[in-house]
């Protein structure tokens, strides 16, 4: 576990926050009011991936003026306000602070520092998705403007722009970091490290959230092997040193959460061994820095992981551990996810009173609702996630009846932006359904999760539908099952990349 060396620096001049756009949310959470700006662009034909870090961005004034897609979105959902009633500044005043002469001299760490000042906190043209093309608004406002872009941006969108064309979707993972110059290749081992800044946080930190948004659409296979490239990058910051402590401490929480997507990505995908080890490497992490929140992370998805591999006990006991680390948070829809963990290896013992003691404790805990203690990696966690981890905990358990009822649930109530949930969930309803002897039925639901495989590539969800097929081969004659399995013994399986 690398140590970072800190030097004492002047303290970061914090952004003021935007408190007119934290008037607007209300009483929503962040997640919740993401998903409201995710509906809106859709209809007026935008296209933006808005999750609860962008909208905490927005409200602690890191995003000074929103790029053009999000202030057409923004005015459509408040009609008859400007960016001003909205608590942004003018895009003018935005667009000269972000320009700097290409003469400027190198950064130093003190001007560095700055994130109400920087260039990345500025982002008067926040970054779509990159998965995403950009909005007609977009191409047309940009070209020929010197300004439009601050070259660091400028630069980056171009870099994965272009991964996306030649690439496909998962190469983002390895092109988040290198506009940075935090590359892992050879070009990288004979230049000395430097000692990494504000901008290198705030990549590591994109880096996150960009492989969670690509694996929300299209699954893990195809994404593990790219995304250990930046991680590689991550820790060798850490290695480096930073200038200053506050930095110190992003760089350890980016790269501990980056080691746990990196971790989910290899358990999607059916490499236990790869993710127990990312989960160990951000455990460590945590507890070198004493990061509550980053330990709870670790130990949460740990637990998950020991499930899966057949091992519950394990899996309680990281759940416990998860629980305990989590108590100071104050975060109930954290505990109650870390309940479900917990109700998860109940059944995998066949403890059916642990496990509905857990359950109980969730389901208590989630109706307590969201609020601002709950962390931003958690905003898939709602209703639906309730419901597909207790259709998961029934399974186990062997009754088939109750986990149908939850898993259909679980796809009903998803959100349409979570593709790979919905697969996810109509493959444990067609199991389910399999199972109690509902053989059409449970055709009809792998039948829609075959449609949606050439847009999710997960090593899970094939291997559910592979056990359906089995349950279903005696069935061969029911109604729709003969179709099922000619189709899904068509479909080819994705190998790991």
């Amino acid at each position: 576990m690398a140590s970072s060396t800190v030097t004492s620096s002047q303290p970061e001049r914090p952004p003021r926050p935007n408190l007119a756009f934290r008037q607007l949310r209300a009483r929503r959470s962040p997640a919740e009011f993401a998903a409201l700006v995710r509906r809106a662009a859709r209809e007026i034909g935008e296209r933006v991936s808005c999750d609860a870090r962008y909208i905490g961005r927005v409200e602690a004034g890191e995003i000074r003026c929103p790029n053009y897609a999000y202030e057409r979105v923004f005015l459509h959902m408040f009609p008859g306000r400007t960016l001003s009633d909205l608590g942004f500044a003018p895009r003018s005043s935005v667009r000269g602070r972000a320009a700097r002469p290409a003469a400027d001299p190198p950064e130093t760490s003190a001007s560095r520092g700055v994130p109400g000042e920087s260039r990345r906190a500025l982002e008067p043209y926040d970054r779509q998705d990159p998965h995403e093309p950009p909005p007609r608004s977009r191409l047309r406002s940009n070209r020929g403007d010197p300004h439009a872009k601050d070259p660091l941006n400028h630069e980056e969108s171009d870099v994965l722009r272009r991964a996306f064309m030649t690439g496909g979707g998962a190469t983002v993972a390895a092109a988040t970091l290198a506009p940075l110059g935090l590359t892992t290749g050879a070009a990288a081992a004979e230049r000395p490290p430097r000692r990494a800044g504000t901008p290198e946080a705030a990549a590591l930190e994109e880096a996150v959230r960009r492989i969670r948004l690509l694996d929300d659409r299209h699954g893990a296979d195809g994404l593990y092997r790219r995304a250990a490239a930046p991680l590689r990058a991550a820790y060798a910051l850490l290695d480096a040193g930073a200038t200053r402590q506050t930095t110190a401490d992003r760089l350890h929480s980016g790269a501990g959460e980056l080691a746990i997507s990196v971790g989910w990505l290899a358990h999607d995908s059916g490499r236990f061994d790869d993710a127990r080890s990312h989960y160990a490497e951000a455990l460590a992490t945590a507890r070198v820095t004493g990061d509550a929140g980053l330990e709870a992370h670790a130990f949460c998805n740990t637990a998950f992981l020991a499930r899966d591999a057949g091992r519950p006990r394990e899996a309680v006991r990281a759940a416990q551990a998860a629980q305990r680390a989590a108590l100071p948070l104050g975060s109930d829809r954290l505990m109650s996810l870390l309940a479900m963990r917990e109700a998860g290896g109940w059944a995998g013992l066949a403890d059916r009173t642990g496990c509905e003691q857990a359950l109980v404790r969730a389901q208590t805990l989630f109706a307590r609702g969201r609020s601002d203690a709950d962390p931003e990696w958690m905003s898939f966690y709602g209703e639906a996630e309730l419901e597909g981890l207790e259709a998961q905990c029934w399974s186990t358990l062997g009754d088939w009846r109750r986990a149908s009822r939850h898993a259909r649930r679980a796809a009903r109530l998803q959100d349409p932006h979570f593709t790979r949930n919905i697969a996810l969930y109509t493959a444990e309803l067609a199991d389910d359904l399999a199972r109690e002897g509902r053989p059409d039925e449970a055709a009809e639901a792998g039948l829609r999760v075959l449609s949606l495989l050439d847009q999710v590539q997960s090593s899970r969800i094939q291997g559910m539908l592979a056990g359906t097929a089995r349950v279903l081969l005696p069935h061969r004659r029911a109604s729709g099952v003969s179709a099922f399995l000619d189709r899904h013994a068509s479909t080819p399986r994705t190998g790991r990349t």
